[in-house]
């Protein structure tokens, strides 16, 4: 598996969460900071992808919607559950948010059963896109 700490990818992730984990510790410009770096790595990956439809930009999309949505003092659960599956991305390389996605009908080839499902969270990490394992399996 490539060393992902090499990655830029990875850095904006691991800088996503700190950034992140101190707005929710109180630091008032933690959360824009962390919708900040998730713009910008969005655009990135969007520029490395060559598409808006690509797994990965999905991904960042996804993610920065949650926060401005957990950014409601109503739903701040949803940042503390962010922040769990960020630090899930930068230490184990497993993303819940894009396992979730990977569940949507526009990236699973195939119904939705309780097989696919137990693939999609019980897989163990993989270098790349989960949609690869689960187009396998």
């Amino acid at each position: 598996m490539k060393h992902r700490r090499r990655d830029s990818f990875w850095w904006y992730w691991a800088l996503t969460g700190i950034a992140l984990g101190a707005g929710l510790s109180g630091w008032r410009a933690g959360v824009p900071m962390a919708m900040l770096l998730t713009a910008i790595h969005l655009g990135k990956r969007a520029l490395h992808a060559r598409s808006l439809t690509d797994f990965g930009v999905q991904v960042r999309v996804a993610y920065l919607a949650l926060l401005a949505v957990g950014s409601l003092p109503f739903l701040v659960a949803l940042l503390f559950a962010q922040l769990v599956g960020t630090a899930a991305l930068v230490v184990f390389d497993y993303c819940p948010l894009a396992r979730i996605l990977s569940l949507m009908p526009w990236n699973r080839r195939g119904p939705l059963t309780l097989a696919r499902l137990r693939a999609t969270f019980l897989s163990p990490p993989v270098a790349g896109s989960i949609l690869t394992v689960l187009d396998t399996s």
